[in-house]
């Protein structure tokens, strides 16, 4: 589906009538802000994939228990 300039002109035209080019200059900025936070955070992230996380550390202590069972679930007719 292609849409011709005119068609695109006529869109933008509507979208200004109904929200103003204040809002839409509000929205920019939000839209830019929050781009701009999602790749600060990406970068922050890379660093840590080399670390090691302290869930790991919690799930490895546990399986190494001999003696720890699973939680059995006790069906209605068995809880009184």
């Amino acid at each position: 589906m292609h849409f011709s300039v005119m068609q695109l002109a006529l869109i933008l035209g509507i979208i200004i009538l109904l929200f103003g080019t204040k809002k839409l200059r509000n929205v920019g900025a939000d839209v830019g802000g929050a781009i701009r936070n999602f790749r600060s955070a990406m970068k922050e992230g890379q660093g840590e994939t080399d670390e090691t996380h302290d869930d790991d550390k919690v799930i490895d202590s546990e399986a190494a228990k001999p003696n720890a069972t699973p939680y059995k679930f006790k069906k209605k007719d068995d809880v009184k």
